[in-house]
């Protein structure tokens, strides 16, 4: 196997081994689904075991593949650390930046790093966008350099910075009765049909949490898997919710009704984190430090989230 496997070819196991999917595989590496199919056989072929098994539809690794992608992941950081030291020696003038975000992040993540790289034009950088539970398991597998976060995992150990303010605020169509009323308590809002975000959103469990405290339980009317879709259905008139205040960064300002409610807004922060084992590289720190220097940034150090 040492003389015959080629790096490539463990670049297309990981991929699938991560994405699950020979066709996503195939196009996050700008292959052909053949090409994959043929490389991942001679791979197989010259260890002389399955490395994935295929139920319906879905693809699974065999022990022996999950044995592998755990190596090929140590090789992959090896390499990292080499490139890492070479970056250290050139400096920031080239690199890659690999983030992840949920997809409220998404509002304002592509602006910093365009604020970034016309700092460092030479770095390459890819986002990725997607919900909260392929976040925590690319953390998990320690896949990216860092990820934006409106909570910390608390069973993961990370380092969490947080960077930003990310205020949680409710949010009615303009021509809502409550619209223009002062300091409305939450016993009447509980009484509104709530839209919110699917279970185990980070924002969905502040709000809850912000009305248990007042021996208050809400039922959402509707649950959304997206906060524009959320946008859309309160300007429908079948609800209010509560969303970041970052959601709103495309809307015009009279386009929604912040509404004035006891308790909100629900102060929270944006994170950057990342695995507590990974040395961050040059460029990822130097990203780190310039979101930390930014005016909004608040004063805060870096916590640490561990397993319980």
């Amino acid at each position: 196997m040492r003389h015959h496997t080629t790096f490539r070819q463990l670049e297309i196991f990981e991929a699938i081994a991560r994405l699950g999917s020979f066709t996503r595989a195939s196009e996050e590496l700008f292959l052909t689904q053949p090409t994959v199919s043929m490389q991942m056989k001679k791979l197989a072929d010259m260890i002389g075991v399955p490395l994935v098994e295929q139920v319906g539809k879905k693809i699974h690794l065999t022990p022996d593949g999950r044995e592998l992608a755990q190596a090929t992941r140590e090789i992959f950081s090896i390499l990292d650390r080499y490139t890492m030291s070479v970056d250290e020696r050139r400096g920031l003038k080239q690199g890659k930046l690999s983030l992840m975000a949920i997809t409220t992040a998404s509002y304002f993540a592509p602006r910093l790093l365009g604020e970034f790289v016309k700092l460092y034009p030479g770095i390459d950088v890819s986002l990725r966008v997607t919900n909260k539970e392929q976040v925590l398991a690319s953390i998990a597998d320690n896949l990216d350099d860092l990820y934006f976060l409106g909570q910390p995992p608390e069973d993961i150990d990370v380092i969490a910075t947080p960077i930003m303010d990310n205020p949680i605020i409710v949010l009615a169509a303009p021509d809502h009765p409550l619209a223009h009323k002062k300091n409305i308590n939450l016993e009447r809002l509980a009484r509104e049909p709530w839209l919110m975000r699917e279970r185990g959103s980070g924002t969905r469990i502040a709000i809850e949490r912000r009305f248990a405290e007042n021996g208050i339980t809400i039922h959402p009317r509707l649950e959304l898997g997206s906060n524009e879709a959320i946008k859309q259905a309160i300007l429908a008139g079948l609800g209010i919710s509560a969303l970041s205040r970052h959601a709103l960064t495309l809307n015009q300002p009279d386009q929604f009704a912040v509404l004035d409610v006891e308790g909100f807004p629900i102060l929270r922060h944006w994170y950057a984190v990342y695995p507590a084992g990974r040395q961050l590289s040059v460029v990822a720190r130097a990203f780190l430090d310039y979101l930390l220097g930014r005016e909004e940034s608040p004063p805060t150090s870096p916590v640490t989230s561990s397993t319980p």
